[in-house]
């Protein structure tokens, strides 16, 4: 690195912090703007001096432009700009394995919201908006050129064991065919995510070399083997042929996700036009996708994992997402991807059993243990006869319906 050139990483930006590290021959030295100055400006210098000291950075000056960065941010910065210059950790700040608690395979995933893995300020507040699965997003919410600091930041966040207690904790890596999903596998998996998406998945070797990645990495990490799940997302036309064996590639699947956008444009699909009848109508359907979809709902049901379709890009138009929500339910779907939290709460009603259905499920199951009290092989009610799997449903209704309690 020349003397003239200038490392950043981070925004000047609500949350966050903008690092530059100018190389020179005079001893190190930090600068600090910070829009909390009074209140934290010495803090911020202080960590940033422990940080350099930890990376062993004897020369050199560190610029922060500061609007109100939570200290795991600045680190996060700091730690991505020294690493871009090239130096490595010397002493201190030690990765530990985080000791989050685990998830379970079958837990309700009704909704999943898709964060920018490189913006902290909608980060840190992801967990208030309760979905159920949140998934840091390192591939198409990035930019190029920031996904290098934003798995750094996605790290950080997540080995603050403080943060996200309430929601599903899930990495959306990029696509292993190229050096930077290894990279994201490599960085995050101390930080102990409950689940990685694997984007593009296009056939039952994807998922078997994210495996091996994981197995290696938790070992690595003191994680226990196979902890960390795997939901693969189908989004071309290659991976929804190959959908039934890419559920079945590995014991770590727990869902098999839906992308309807990267799916339409692979197939090449012409959408109508807006001002022709019944457009919005068919584009809420997803007609291009309907095979698609059906595949993806049979093949993980068939594997014993959850299917989960896709978002709703327009953000403004409730009446349609929850229309969507219907159809998805109606095919077989278990829940949606959101991209705002605004739209969590639809989807979740759309999703969550109604009062009536929950009622329901309640007399089922009092009607069977009613039955196995009076020693009876078998019961009907509303003329149909309850046998194992139908009270098993219902058991999963009343459960899912005490969740959103």
């Amino acid at each position: 690195m020349s003397d003239a050139q200038v490392l950043e990483a981070g925004f000047a930006s609500k949350s966050d912090c903008l690092v530059r590290y100018t190389a020179s021959a005079d001893a190190v030295s930090v600068a600090v703007k910070s829009s909390v100055q009074t209140l934290f400006g010495e803090a911020i210098r202080c960590s940033a001096l422990e940080m350099l000291d930890s990376y062993g950075v004897t020369t050199g000056r560190l610029d922060i432009e500061d609007d109100g960065a939570l200290d795991l941010v600045v680190r996060a910065r700091i730690e991505a700009v020294l690493r871009k210059v090239g130096f490595a950790l010397q002493k201190g700040e030690r990765r530990a394995a985080v000791r989050r608690p685990p998830t379970s395979r079958d837990r309700t995933r009704h909704t999943r919201l898709y964060v920018p893995g490189d913006q902290p300020h909608f980060a840190l507040n992801a967990d208030l908006f309760g979905a159920d699965m949140l998934v840091f997003d390192l591939e198409d919410s990035v930019a190029g050129e920031r996904k290098f600091e934003a798995r750094i930041l996605v790290r950080r966040l997540l080995e603050n064991e403080f943060l996200f207690g309430k929601s599903e904790v899930a990495v959306r890596i990029n696509v292993l065919r190229d050096e930077c999903g290894k990279e994201d596998i490599d960085e995050i998996v101390a930080a102990r995510p409950h689940v990685i998406l694997l984007p593009k998945c296009e056939s039952c070797s994807d998922v078997e070399i994210l495996d091996r990645l994981l197995s290696l990495q938790e070992k690595e990490s003191g994680i226990e083997r196979g902890s960390i799940y795997i939901a693969p997302i189908i989004e071309t036309s290659k991976g929804a042929l190959a959908a039934a064996e890419i559920a079945r590639a590995s014991d770590r699947n727990v869902a098999l996700c839906f992308g309807y956008e990267d799916f339409s444009r692979d197939i090449r699909a012409r959408p109508a036009p807006v001002a022709s009848a019944g457009a919005a109508q068919r584009k809420n359907a997803q007609t291009d996708a309907l095979l698609a979809r059906e595949m993806i709902v049979l093949t993980a049901r068939s594997a014993g994992i959850q299917p989960l379709d896709s978002v709703f890009s327009d953000i403004e138009d409730t009446d349609g997402l929850t229309e969507s929500c219907y159809q998805a339910r109606a095919l077989g779907f278990e829940g949606k991807a959101v991209i705002h939290p605004a739209q969590i709460e639809h989807v979740r009603r759309a999703f969550s059993p109604s009062g009536e259905e929950v009622e329901r499920a309640k007399a089922i199951v009092a009607a069977y243990e009613e039955s196995l009290k009076e020693g009876r092989g078998a019961v009907a009610f509303d003329g149909q006869m309850i046998d194992v799997p139908l009270v098993d449903k219902a058991k999963r209704v009343i459960e899912e319906s005490g969740r959103g309690e």
